[in-house]
């Protein structure tokens, strides 16, 4: 039921954690698009454990098969599907987590509503899900680059109480990639690795926000009323494991200014389009993109799993304590640049395609 995104550019997302391998199906890629194992490949290795110092040791190389849809280089607009799988797994590390329930984590309300679970390494909820995401997101960027050139920017703007000044306009995925951290701040990026690592090493977690900007969208992508784009953007992030919070554009800042502070004005730009002067907005107004750079920011918490003891009850609901066991992240936000990435890319995939099923049919 809830392991499906997308209208006309679909997604189903299966697989668990500790299981034999996580993928993705994707309905509706129109056909011809040339696409490569090595272009989906260069997405999840960005996202793959491992990676770094700051991330969870866990070593799996994440290779990607693509098992039907695409033929000679090419999709045959046919569903297309992709898997990757697992290979370090040590399911023995979770043994006690199989009772205990773990402090923020998925445990107990999965027991709540489905009376049972696979304990082995969070299971469906587990990050490891998201493979299918950023799989997926790789084509989706593809058809969003040749369609409209469109360009999607993710990177670390804060770890904890560490915030990066980045120039919207400016910031580039080499800047976004110079780092184990994705922060393009060299300066910043620096102390957020020092905070990661100590932090990693006192067996705790820090939590941060990915920012993310959006160039080159075309104007009217969105539904009214309940199929908004800031909506389906806040959605598609918000399935993310362990993001807390979205704002778009001014967010809640904008709370402190007036209606006259607050507004973009707009002019008519030397070729004739109609642009606004400040982008309070985030490039979407009425729940339509009109054609400034969307720009929103995304709230991660901190891993939940940690190695510190902390009270905890039991499934058969005695009180106990639980000291996490285990390969986590300190901080998930390095390694969550990507999957934001993927997500942003699958919400405006789908939109821009519906919108040029009902717009563009006359024009």
């Amino acid at each position: 039921m809830g392991n499906r995104f997308g209208h006309l550019f679909r997604i189903t997302t299966f697989g668990e954690s500790h299981g034999g391998g996580v993928g993705v199906i994707i309905d509706g890629c129109p056909p011809q698009l040339e696409i490569s194992a090595e272009e989906i490949q260069f997405e999840l290795d960005r996202r793959k454990p491992g990676q770094s110092k700051i991330t969870t040791p866990r070593k799996e190389a994440d290779s990607c098969e693509i098992l039907s849809g695409v033929f000679e280089g090419k999709t045959l607009g046919t569903p297309i599907s992709i898997l990757v799988r697992n290979k370090d797994t040590r399911s023995q590390d979770y043994d006690e987590m199989a009772q205990k329930y773990r402090p923020s984590h998925a445990d107990a309300t999965y027991d709540a509503k489905y009376g049972f679970r696979n304990w082995q390494g969070g299971g469906r909820s587990s990050a490891r899900e998201t493979i299918g995401r950023v799989a997926a997101g790789a084509i989706a960027k593809k058809i969003l680059r040749q369609i409209a050139n469109v360009e999607i920017i993710a990177y670390v703007k804060s770890i904890k109480d560490l915030e990066a000044i980045v120039d919207t306009n400016t910031v580039t995925l080499a800047d976004v990639e110079s780092n184990i951290v994705r922060c393009p701040n060299g300066e910043i990026a620096d102390k957020m690795i020092e905070l990661i690592e100590k932090t990693g090493r006192d067996g705790n977690s820090i939590g941060g926000v990915v920012e993310c900007v959006v160039r080159n969208v075309p104007k009217g992508l969105g539904e009214p009323v309940f199929d908004k784009l800031e909506a389906d953007l806040a959605k598609a992030v918000m399935s993310l494991p362990a993001s807390k919070g979205f704002e778009i554009g001014s967010g809640f800042q904008g709370t402190l200014l007036t209606g006259f502070e607050h507004n973009d004005e707009f002019y008519i730009a030397e070729n004739g389009d109609i642009r606004t002067v400040t982008n309070r907005s985030g490039g979407i107004q009425g729940g339509i993109s009109n054609g400034e750079n969307i720009i929103f920011r995304v709230a991660f918490k901190p891993t939940a799993t940690i190695r510190k003891e902390q009270k905890t009850v039991t499934q058969a609901g005695e009180e106990t304590v639980l000291a996490g066991k285990g390969r986590h992240d300190p901080c998930v936000l390095p390694r969550a640049v990507p999957m934001v990435d993927a997500m942003v890319a699958l919400v405006l995939c789908d939109h821009l395609l519906r919108h040029h099923g009902q717009c563009k049919v006359l024009s």
